[in-house]
Order: C-alpha cells, then structure tokens, then sequence
C-alpha cells in the first residue's frame, strides 16, 4: 500500500465519448425534421398508425409500426411521437 493511502484524491472526468453522443436529437436536426414534415406530411404508415391511435388501439398500433420499422425500441419510440403529434 502507498504511503500516501488517506490522502484525498480527485478523480479525473474526461469529456463524454462520442459513441455518447450518438442518436441523440440535435436542435438543427429537429428543425429540418419539423420542416420536412410541415411541407410533406405524413408518410402513409404514419398516417395509418395515428388512426388507430385516434381509436385507442395502442396495440395494435405498436404492432403495426413495429412491422415496418424492425425493432420494439424503434417502434416504441415512433408511436410515442405519433401520439404527441395526434394531439
């Protein structure tokens, strides 16, 4: 054991890594996607799950994204902003 054992010591905090970083929602891509979709609307499987949003079926709905977007976390994910924009 050192010497110097009880002394108090800092720790050494590095800057996040950029795998960190990743698949976060910058305020730029936000913005590009808020104007995309102002200008186009809906892809029609979007516009197909916020039916079944409208009536309540979240299961069903959760069910239908996740067919067309591959994963559960993907789908999560788009049926909640699909229920956000619905209201």
């Amino acid at each position: 054991m050192a010497m110097c054992y009880p002394m108090a010591v800092t720790k050494n905090v590095g800057k996040p890594r950029h795998s960190c970083c990743c698949g976060r929602l910058t305020k730029h891509t936000k913005f590009m996607r808020d104007m995309i979709r102002e200008v186009c609307g809906f892809s029609p499987f979007d516009r197909g799950a916020m039916e079944l949003l409208k009536v309540s079926k979240d299961k069903w709905a959760l069910k239908f994204i996740k067919k067309r977007v591959a994963t559960h976390i993907h789908a999560k994910r788009k049926r909640e902003e699909k229920a956000a924009a619905k209201d």
